[in-house]
């Protein structure tokens, strides 16, 4: 009863940030969230030129400065197909049974910096900040924390067409930034974001990947890298990652295989989802280890309810022989083009006492 008390003050919260507005231009409300380099949006059948993608923050800069024949490097000092996409999300509620049952506020930042230099490539510098792991909330929302609040880069990678492929390489990179996946479920937790299938990708946080589309719905990706290792990648001392995709995918269902790779163990992993006009979607997940261990997911997408979309799911907490599952529940509404408020309700099975927890998320766009 205490948690529920005190998340009386969630409207109050709420009612202080619904005059704010913010102003985007072509926003994605399915991906308004997690902007760093993790989740940038590119995959083998999703690369296109950004040619013509130009941003008035950056974006003609030639006019800012005077060039002069002495001084030939003032002109054109920024490139006009470099763009800034920039987002951020608030998090207010509680967890009950957890260390701290307080109502707790955290917040993360992201900003990610994209040009072009032949409008079939891409250098993505991704910046992130924020306090959003201090709380048992933020173990359960997944959000980006940096120390002292402070800006710090999360990743840099560049992406470039080899042939008919493409090509993703950089720091910040997973050997699965070139899958295609299989999963329409909108998440609310961390838990359930990537429908059950956690360990795809493995520990790498140096790689490359490479991606084919043969069309007709049919891909292929693939990856390899390692950690920060100061000995090297692919050695004894640093643990080296192999990920392998196949997918097909339309906009009605899809699915796909997985296969990782992650020096100590390996893991299979599927997904699938229906998704028929005017029905919810339907996306499952199912992930097994050499040891035989599994982790499954359901979930369930109603869109168009109301001014938004409820999603309800579950999926296992772990790899483990032991089943604890955790159980969301939540309803997301864009207030406007670049703000979305987003109240969920997820109970967690635990080895102790089930934690149960109440957060609203506003994200923002811009």
């Amino acid at each position: 009863m205490k948690l529920f008390q005190r998340l009386l003050v969630a409207p109050a919260v709420l009612g202080l940030l619904a005059p704010v507005t913010a102003k985007a231009t072509e926003v994605n409300l399915d991906a308004i969230s997690n902007y760093y380099q993790g989740n940038i949006d590119i995959n083998s059948k999703s690369f296109k030129s950004n040619t013509e993608n130009k941003s008035l923050l950056l974006s003609g800069g030639e006019g800012l400065v005077e060039s002069t024949s002495s001084d030939p490097v003032t002109v054109d000092s920024f490139s006009s197909t470099t763009s800034a996409s920039f987002g951020s999300n608030f998090y207010v509620g509680s967890v009950s049974e957890s260390t701290d049952e307080a109502v707790t506020f955290t917040y993360d930042f992201a900003m990610d910096l994209s040009t072009s230099f032949t409008g079939e490539d891409s250098l993505d510098i991704a910046v992130i900040a924020g306090n959003a792991g201090t709380t048992p909330v933020d173990g359960y929302m997944g959000g980006d924390s940096t120390d002292s609040d402070q800006l710090q880069l999360d990743g840099v990678s560049y992406t470039f067409p080899l042939g008919s492929a493409t090509v993703i390489v950089g720091d910040g990179v997973g050997v699965d930034d070139m899958n295609t996946g299989a999963c329409a479920y909108s998440a609310f937790t961390d838990l359930l974001s990537d429908c059950g299938t956690s360990n795809v990708g493995g520990s790498a946080d140096s790689a490359f990947a490479i991606g084919y589309d043969f069309g007709n719905g049919f891909t292929l990706a693939g990856g390899a890298g390692g950690g920060d290792s100061t000995d090297g990648y692919f050695t004894e001392e640093d643990a080296s990652t192999i990920g392998l995709e196949a997918a097909y995918t339309t906009d009605v269902y899809g699915v796909s295989v997985a296969y990782t790779d992650d020096e100590a163990t390996t893991y299979w992993s599927i997904q699938g989802m229906v998704a028929p006009e005017g029905y919810p979607s339907l996306s499952v997940g199912y992930e097994t280890d050499d040891d035989d261990a599994d982790a499954i997911f359901a979930g369930l997408t109603f869109d168009e309810v109301g001014a938004g979309s409820v999603s309800l799911g579950v999926a296992s907490t772990e790899l483990s022989d032991d089943d604890f599952y955790q159980y969301e529940l939540s309803y997301s509404y864009p207030l406007n083009d670049g703000m979305t408020i987003t109240p969920g309700v997820f109970i967690a099975e635990t080895a102790g006492d089930d934690e149960t927890g109440v957060v609203v998320t506003t994200s923002f766009s811009f």
